[in-house]
């Protein structure tokens, strides 16, 4: 097991006891540097003197990371007005009085800021900042010049449009924020930020629309990112696993994106966005089971075309689903059902298979799922050739064999297309767990069991929680206004730029289908914040509250 997946003790993250101080020893302080980053060579001191040859010049140094920091602007914005201070006014300065006037009327950046604590020195050189020391000084001021090597934005490559944006997040958080803020141009677009992983230091995000976001919900996400213990953060998918409310379900519960349009469609409907550095996948949350089964280019085609294409994706998911166990419990407990002369073909074609239909299943959605992976794990240039070519071979070669009818190898490559229709991978993978289990219910007791494991997959997804809001909605329960953009999708006139989510929430509040969320409720965990601040969210649900008696057509 990896050590930074392990959780940490609820004191990791916070300074040691004892930290020293910034000395104001020039050297002393250099060495320190050197000494805790393990003699790193893309460590770079560049020794200054400040103030000029006569008549004592100041001793100072700047550090920064090679690696992580823009040389250009460091040279420009750094070094440079520190070599062309006045050397009168350097030396008549005290040094206090002197770490002042360097910041105020030397340093051109825009991002600068004085720092007094040995561990906030540290951490600007590993984020990529450069830092300026000065001898006899016990602070040190800190340079926003953090740089370094990007893959710049281009095509999404799991979430692909034929008409939309063709840009994609990037493993910037700092880009990833610009391209949603490019989008949405409010100052109603409220943004925090704070520090994940006591190993990492990685920079989380939420952002949200303050007048259109659920006030407890943003304090109950907010509670959960702070209350988060782990060593390193490398991924969004750790933050999903400790943020979501249900743990132990194949079904997703957080929506995940590395679209920077569909971010934004989420904020205007209500919903937070969080972004993690180091990954191009935002989550949303909260979700439902309706927003898996619907793809940007859904607002950007008719409507009458995007409600064909959603009926089509919900019609995949049932094939996904029932597809080979509806044929075991057919060829297997109720020959009755089928046609006389399809009967007649499949007996025909069973003759000489040494299998049941149900072995059959397992065997050859076992093979397709083996050739998926393989496609996957391959290098992209022979990754789709060899799927493809060892599915038809492998297909053709049983069939030749006598060991799978050829009815069964229809039923699951129609299957297995079916599953790549869905534009969620994640909801596709669920779907691909729940068929073995219906296919295990199918050869135990024919419809009844598929009836049976029907009741129980409706009743476990209606038990499930995204952040308090049901996992059905708005089907269970029923939320007419938001039946708009569920499995249909009315034109966008029709929807107008009100938040959806939040007034769903209200409706289901209504109903008492919210319960208190898990691990705590929201009303605590915004009892502890600032008062001014809560009041202020007070302030905007009642604004959004007398909108929404004014709107006419939000009755």
């Amino acid at each position: 097991m990896q050590r930074h997946l392990s959780r940490g003790r609820s004191g990791r993250q916070n300074k040691s006891n004892g930290q020293p101080q910034i000395t104001g020893d020039l050297q002393q302080m250099l060495d320190r540097i050197v000494a805790e980053s393990g003699h790193s060579p893309d460590i770079v001191i560049r020794h200054l003197k400040i103030g000029g040859p006569v008549p004592t010049p100041v001793k100072a140094a700047i550090v920064y990371l090679n690696a992580l920091s823009n040389q250009q602007m460091i040279n420009n914005f750094v070094i440079k007005p520190l070599m062309e201070l006045d050397p009168e006014r350097v030396n008549a300065y005290p040094t206090d009085r002197l770490m002042k006037y360097i910041l105020e009327d030397a340093l051109t950046l825009g991002e600068t800021s004085v720092v007094n604590e040995w561990n906030d020195i540290m951490m600007a050189v590993l984020s990529g900042d450069t830092v300026l020391l000065v001898d006899g000084s016990d602070q040190g001021i800190v340079s926003g010049t953090a740089g370094g090597e990007w893959r710049a934005v281009n095509e999404p490559t799991s979430q692909l449009v034929v008409r939309g944006p063709k840009d994609s997040f990037v493993e910037s958080i700092a880009t990833n924020i610009s391209l949603i803020r490019r989008r949405i141009k409010s100052p109603d677009l409220w943004l925090e930020s704070m520090k994940i992983g006591s190993v990492t230091h990685t920079h989380v995000a939420m952002m949200y629309l303050k007048s259109s976001a659920d006030p407890d919900l943003v304090a109950e996400i907010r509670r959960r990112l702070k209350e988060i213990r782990i060593d390193g953060v490398l991924e969004s998918a750790y933050i999903e696993e400790f943020i979501q409310d249900k743990t132990i379900t194949p079904f997703p519960t957080i929506y995940n994106t590395e679209r920077p349009d569909v971010a934004a469609g989420n904020l205007l409907e209500g919903r937070v966005v969080v972004l993690v550095d180091g990954t191009p996948y935002t989550l949303i949350l909260p979700t439902v089971f309706a927003q898996f089964m619907q793809s940007p280019e859904d607002y950007a085609q008719r409507f009458d075309i995007s409600i064909l294409m959603r009926v089509i994706r919900y019609i995949c998911f049932v094939i996904l689903l029932l597809g080979p166990a509806v044929y075991v419990a057919l060829t297997t407990f109720h020959y009755e059902m089928i046609p006389t002369l399809l009967l007649v073909s499949l007996m025909a074609q069973r003759e000489g298979v040494p299998f049941p239909a149900f072995v059959e299943a397992v065997i050859m959605e076992v093979v397709f799922e083996i050739l998926r992976e393989a496609g996957v794990r391959m290098p992209r240039a022979i990754g789709q050739t060899v799927s493809i070519v060892g599915a038809l071979i492998l297909g053709q070669a049983v069939v030749e064999a006598g060991i799978i009818t050829p009815i069964m190898v229809i039923v699951v490559a129609l299957t297995g297309i079916a599953s790549f229709a869905l534009p969620s991978y994640n909801l596709s993978i669920a779907g691909r767990l729940f068929r073995f289990y219906f296919l295990v219910l199918a050869g135990l007791f024919g419809f009844y069991g598929i009836t049976l494991g029907l009741i129980m997959l409706i009743a476990h997804m209606n038990s499930i929680r995204s952040f308090g809001v049901p996992y059905l909605s708005p089907f269970s329960p029923f939320v007419p206004q938001a039946q708009k953009d569920a499995i249909l999708r009315l034109p966008i006139w029709m929807h107008g730029w009100k938040p959806l989510m939040t007034s769903s929430q209200q409706d289901v509040k209504k109903t008492g289908e919210i319960k208190r969320m898990s691990g705590g409720s929201s009303g605590e965990a915004q009892g502890q914040s600032d008062p001014t601040q809560k009041g202020q969210e007070q302030s905007v649900g009642r604004e959004s509250g007398q909108r929404k008696k004014a709107d006419p057509d939000e009755k």
